[in-house]
């Protein structure tokens, strides 16, 4: 397995401590006092004190405004259009800044397409088709085409929303088999993850992980860190799929269309975006704009949310005028939760460019009365527009349907592409780490920070220390100290990181001055339980009597713990926490680099305070914002560590990695890695405790 190294790699960090303390010494030095600090601890449980939530709406509100920011810049970009010029360079640009989100595209291969098997139907026939899109990476697929109509017809790609099944979906199987009964070719495609493409297979040939989403999420994660983005991969298929189209004789080349519905949708957008050859889509039920899915609060899959795609002042219209003055078709349901209303407004705004363009009938907008799906009443305008496009006619309504059994649809012999060889998209992810690995360079000490800043996105601090709120004591919190003061630090506008002095005197007032000595420590998942329970930050007081002791809750965690994206959903898959660390990668600014800014503001105000001495502790999940800071940080003297993650590179090459999406920074091992930055800290004093691997991130 690829996995081999990953011990030792965990061994060398925790004997060698990085030429610091062994981890035995270590051990020793604190387990005395760990133990009676935790027997104190169970006295008090943390669970009898409410937990705090004074900042709940803090990451919505700034990601609200950071989307609007994004839309209004696009906005301006579309309403300087005046001339059919204007609307011409326009289409360029989106085209290059859409490459630039999606990345070079990787060399065309060998497809090996094979025919497994052939179902002959009443006007059309069905062939299950194997192909490669990558060497051994298999897509799976059934061709419908026409039997009836004479010469070349057109073909139509389709792609599939998130369904167990795949192309066998009833809705799925309708649109393909409407269209052939209509006289139109239509291959249909299995994504990974779905269908007979489980990457993460069971023993009983399921999905160990249930498949669909949760497939997608769990090996989309880790392919950031290398550079890659799931989406990509989905385009890919398609293009190789439509390859593989025009290697048949029975397709004119002149009308090859796209369409999809919901992660369907999504993949018919991107493909407008990146496929010249198309020309007619159909995106269902996916068009809005991205103001309005973070509005509502609507988390997506890995493969929706395209790498610095907001950064670049891109929306939902933008994809689809890099194919225009193309027929598109936008397919909205009324009930949708993709918003109709974005809907429209791309319409409108898509309306402007294709007028300019001298070809204001190719773009049109249906929407259904229907909740989410590619329903009867979207499907059928879907033909209309499509044999409007090729000069084939609609009929009047959808023909009768009769829907395959899932088995007689499978290309391979038991149902999945693993059985017949495939290689799974996380084995490219490890080769390419590893080769990453292999190349790296080692960086100087300034080398390091410089690539550090550029790759967390840190933007420049400020010249003074932040200003901040002294909030009203909550009362007793069983802290270790008589007395504490809470301070809402503002790091930037609209966000705070909240940051609790203790002290065994009432302090109610701005910072207090006078101590040379400050500790400061970044929580886990929140300062005010880790104060009053975890042995960790009580040995911590105990070590620096003579030093002032803050507690840091970065953005996000703890005091500011989103309640959005449903009730207690921050750590599912589909929660806050991986809606906000998703859309931070969309505006290229990565909620890791996010959540470290607010520790450097941090260590601005307590330098500014007379802290000329800095130790910062991080523990868990807030053990890498403390590295990076403290690497970036001349007022660090002393760096502590525990539960931090071992490497960027376990992540990557480990299937079951259990770190949230928040962790994955985005192309850092083109760059650096973790044990490059513990190597960097040796100078500031690090202890490096306990670390932690891929499976650990969500103790």
């Amino acid at each position: 397995m690829d996995s081999s190294p990953l011990p030792r790699r965990r061994e060398f960090l925790q004997t060698t401590c990085l030429g610091l303390l062994s981890w035995p010494v270590m051990q020793s030095l604190f387990a005395s006092t760990s133990t009676a600090l935790a027997q104190t601890a169970a006295t008090t449980p943390a669970a009898a004190v409410p937990a705090l939530n004074r900042f709940p709406r803090m990451m919505q509100e700034w990601l609200v405004a950071e989307v609007r920011a994004a839309e209004a810049r696009g906005n301006a970009r579309r309403d300087a259009l005046k001339t059919k010029a204007d609307a011409e360079a326009y289409v360029k640009s989106v085209q290059e800044r859409i490459r630039q989100c999606f990345g070079p595209l990787p060399e065309k291969t060998p497809l090996n397409a094979k025919v497994t098997k052939t179902l002959e139907r009443d006007g059309y026939r069905i062939e299950n088709i194997v192909f490669e899109s990558r060497p051994n990476f298999l897509v799976t697929g059934n061709l419908y085409l026409p039997t009836e109509r004479k010469g070349p017809v057109p073909g139509v790609i389709g792609v599939c929303g998130h369904s167990l099944n795949g192309k066998a979906a009833e809705a799925y199987q309708s649109f393909a088999q409407g269209l052939a009964r209509q006289g139109q070719a239509c291959f249909i495609i299995d994504p990974a993850g779905q269908g007979e493409r489980f990457q993460y297979l069971n023993e009983k040939l399921g999905s160990r992980l249930g498949g669909g989403t949760s497939e997608h999420n769990q090996m989309g994660g880790p392919q950031a860190l290398i550079g890659e983005f799931l989406g990509t991969w989905f385009v890919w298929d398609a293009m190789r799929a439509l390859d593989y189209l025009l290697t048949r004789q029975e397709i004119d080349p002149k009308h090859l269309g796209v369409t999809g519905n919901s992660g369907g949708g999504t993949q018919t957008t991107w493909l407008c975006g990146m496929e010249p050859r198309f020309t007619m889509g159909a995106p269902s039920c996916f068009i809005t704009t991205f103001r309005r899915d973070a509005e509502n609060e609507l988390p997506q899959d890995m493969e929706q949310c395209p790498p610095r795609v907001l950064a670049h002042d891109l929306d939902h219209c933008d994809f689809l005028a890099a194919m225009a003055p193309k027929p598109v078709i936008i397919m909205a349901q009324e009930k949708d939760y993709f918003d109709a209303r974005g809907s429209t407004e791309t319409y409108e705004r898509l309306k402007k460019l294709y007028t300019l363009l001298g070809k204001p009938e190719n773009i049109q907008l249906h929407i259904g009365p229907d909740p989410h799906g590619y329903t009867q009443s979207n499907r059928e305008a879907m033909y209309r527009f499509f044999g409007k496009v090729t000069g084939i006619p609609a009929a009047a309504a959808e023909p009768t349907i009769t829907v395959e059994k899932d088995a007689d649809l499978l290309c391979t012999p038991r149902g999945q592409v693993a059985e017949a060889g495939s290689r799974t998209l996380m084995s490219f992810t490890r080769e390419k780490a590893d080769n990453l690995a292999a190349k790296r360079k080692h960086l100087t000490a300034e080398a390091l920070q410089k690539t550090v800043r550029e790759t967390l996105k840190l933007p420049a601090l400020a010249n003074t220390p932040p200003d901040y709120r002294i909030l009203r004591s909550v009362g007793a919190r069983k802290y270790p100290t008589k007395a504490y003061c809470t301070y809402a630090v503002e790091t930037e506008p609209l966000i705070h990181a909240v940051v609790t002095r203790l002290s065994d005197e009432a302090l109610t007032s701005r910072l207090p001055r006078g101590l040379s000595k400050a500790v400061l420590y970044i929580s886990h998942r929140s300062a005010d339980a880790e104060l009053r329970g975890d042995p960790f930050v009580q040995e911590l007081i105990a070590a620096s009597p003579d030093a002032a002791f803050f507690a840091c809750d970065v953005r996000g965690i703890g005091d500011s713990q989103p309640d959005t994206c449903g009730a207690n959903q921050f750590n599912g898959r589909y929660g806050s926490h991986y809606f906000y660390a998703a859309y931070s990668q969309m505006l290229d600014r990565p909620l890791l680099g996010q959540r470290t800014f607010d520790v450097l503001r941090v260590i601005q105000l307590l330098a500014a305070a007379g802290h000329t001495e800095i130790h910062i502790a991080g523990q868990g999940w807030g053990a890498l914002p403390a590295a990076f800071a403290a690497l970036l940080s001349r007022e660090v003297k002393q760096v502590t560590l525990k539960h931090a993650l071992s490497s960027f590179h376990e992540l990557a090459v480990h299937d079951d990695q259990q770190w949230p999406t928040a962790f994955m920074l985005p192309q850092v091992l083109q760059h650096f890695d973790l044990p490059d930055c513990y190597v960097g800290l040796k100078s500031r004093n690090l202890r490096l405790l306990e670390p932690w691997g891929a499976a650990d991130g969500m103790k």
